[in-house]
């Protein structure tokens, strides 16, 4: 499976601070936003990722996170002119994916909780069709909704309906097989002249291969799209982090507990930033690799 990150965009709802970098960029507490959303590709074990991003944008994703080679990944890059919606992503990143299956994630969701990595590993392995992910929310009317079966599977996908049937909104981490791309190929353009991930959806929903995953209680799902979500999300990361005495996101940590690299490496990954917390944490979670070992 090929991992998707779409972190291109101008980010408009948080103007005038993304004038300058990308909202993908900007800090959630203590490391850049675009470090969750990889997290969660690294915890389903998927070691492939294209970053779309803007022309403008990329060579800072790349100064950040380079060929990835240093968690053991292998990272590439691809540019979005505009931003045209989330189908987008499967014709940019057609030739990439390849005869694979994909996931694709948005660039600016956070997701948080227990036994993650498990039931994102389960729901690679069982992909047939495509695998959503739910979350009940209070305002469903901003997001797209899916009402599901007593088996899980999707049987209504509508985007930001005017009067909800349910309150379970999509999240923006989806799975599909390879068809999405044909599917994605020969979408048109909605009333607001966009791509509609619905529509990709959709045929998966008609033949009874779109399963949808509700996300319960213990996990949080996060938007970081506006000024206020965007501080929600760094405090949240805040008071966890501080009591928990753990790093959430910490992309070095789960290489290492991945098997992606060893302790040596992890440790080389902390020193380059010794000067701050999260270098220290790193190093930490190397020496006691090693210990244990």
């Amino acid at each position: 499976m090929k991992g998707i990150i779409l972190a291109g965009g101008a980010g408009t709802r948080l103007h005038p601070v993304t004038l300058a970098v990308s909202k993908q960029l900007l800090p959630v507490y203590d490391k850049p936003m675009i470090y969750y959303p990889l997290s969660v590709l690294m915890l389903a074990d998927i070691r492939d990722v294209l970053i779309i991003s803007t022309a403008e944008d990329q060579p800072l994703f790349q100064r950040l996170l380079g060929d990835g080679s240093e968690l053991g990944m292998r990272l590439e890059y691809a540019v979005q002119d505009e931003p045209n919606g989330l189908p987008e992503a499967f014709l940019i990143g057609a030739d990439y994916v390849g005869d694979d299956s994909m996931a694709l994630i948005l660039g600016d969701n956070i997701f948080h909780g227990p036994g993650m990595s498990d039931f994102l590993r389960d729901s690679r392995r069982d992909l047939d069709g495509c695998v959503l992910f739910g979350y009940h929310v209070s305002d469903p009317e901003r997001y797209g909704v899916g009402e599901v079966d007593e088996n899980g599977l999707l049987v209504a996908i509508e985007e930001k309906p005017q009067q909800p049937k349910t309150n379970r909104a999509i999240t923006g981490l989806y799975f599909f097989d390879n068809r999405a791309l044909d599917i994605a190929k020969n979408l048109t353009p909605s009333a607001r002249g966009e791509l509609e991930i619905t529509d990709v959806i959709r045929p998966y929903q008609q033949e009874g291969r779109a399963k949808v995953i509700d996300l319960g209680r213990g996990f949080a799902w996060l938007d970081t799209g506006t000024h206020d979500s965007l501080l929600d999300a760094g405090q949240y990361v805040q008071v966890l982090e501080r009591r928990q005495g753990v790093r959430i996101a910490c992309i070095e940590e789960i290489a290492l507990r991945r098997g992606f690299i060893d302790a040596d490496a992890c440790y080389r990954r902390g020193a380059a930033l010794t000067k701050s917390g999260y270098g220290e944490y790193v190093m930490e979670t190397a020496r006691r690799e090693r210990e244990a070992r």
